[in-house]
């Protein structure tokens, strides 16, 4: 069953969800009620790209899912969104950098469930994948959170 709001309000609230998880996650302290905010943001705005969104959008609204239940400590459930992404980013070719951050979410999922071999399979898929990444911008954001696998800090 959909909502019955219109495109451009379906738009308009994935795009807000969006960005208001990626202001929680990036908040240096955050409360309890910040942390459901986050993740319900994060459901909710995949929701409204689920029904106005392209392949790319959906990939990167299940990394984003991944990333948020990664901080909230919860590994199945980060492992489960990054390889939705991973798979969306293989079907449809989405690209080097889309992949790449799909490979750092398997990581990042496998690094908290302390799966060393995971971890280290889908650094190096990812470290192999921002190679190729055009944009020397895309390419460095992409690395800078690669490297914060290992650190268990994230980039800001």
């Amino acid at each position: 069953m959909e909502m019955n709001l219109d495109f451009t309000t379906h738009k308009q609230m994935a795009i807000d969800l969006f960005n208001l998880t990626w202001d929680l996650i990036e908040k240096q302290v955050r409360t309890e009620s910040d942390d459901d905010t986050m993740l319900y943001a994060a459901m909710a705005s995949r929701y409204h790209w689920s029904i106005v969104g392209t392949p790319l959008n959906f990939a990167r609204g299940e990394w984003q899912i991944s990333r948020v239940y990664a901080i909230l400590g919860r590994s199945e459930a980060a492992i489960h969104h990054a390889r939705k992404s991973e798979k969306l980013c293989l079907e449809h070719d989405l690209g080097e950098f889309d992949l790449g951050f799909a490979y750092e979410a398997l990581a990042r999922a496998y690094a908290l469930s302390r799966d060393a071999a995971n971890q280290e399979q889908y650094i190096s898929l990812a470290l192999e994948t921002a190679e190729k990444v055009k944009m020397e911008a895309n390419r460095d954001w992409l690395l800078k959170n690669i490297h914060s696998v290992s650190t268990g800090f994230l980039p800001v």
